[in-house]
């Protein structure tokens, strides 16, 4: 099953079209992310990431939403 996950775009780190990246927080635990597929993105957007690409924007509502649910189903520990 492939999985989304929300998060928050906290830092711009490079701006080459094809490399770019950010430092992105899910819930408190920080990766860089590729944000090549996003180039609208922005510091403080919530993104949909998936195997360390950021592959969509969502709005803060939606991304509290599905942090909620794997809350409840007790994945967020995989994020670790």
């Amino acid at each position: 099953m492939c999985l989304g996950i929300p998060g928050r775009v906290e830092e711009i780190l490079n701006l080459a079209a094809l490399e770019r990246t950010a430092r992105v927080s899910f819930g408190g635990i920080t990766k860089d992310i590729n944000i090549a597929y996003v180039p609208e993105a922005v510091v403080g957007d919530y993104v949909i990431v998936h195997v360390g690409f950021a592959i969509s924007r969502v709005n803060e509502q939606e991304a509290q939403r599905i942090f909620d649910y794997l809350g409840q189903l007790g994945d967020l520990e995989e994020l670790e």
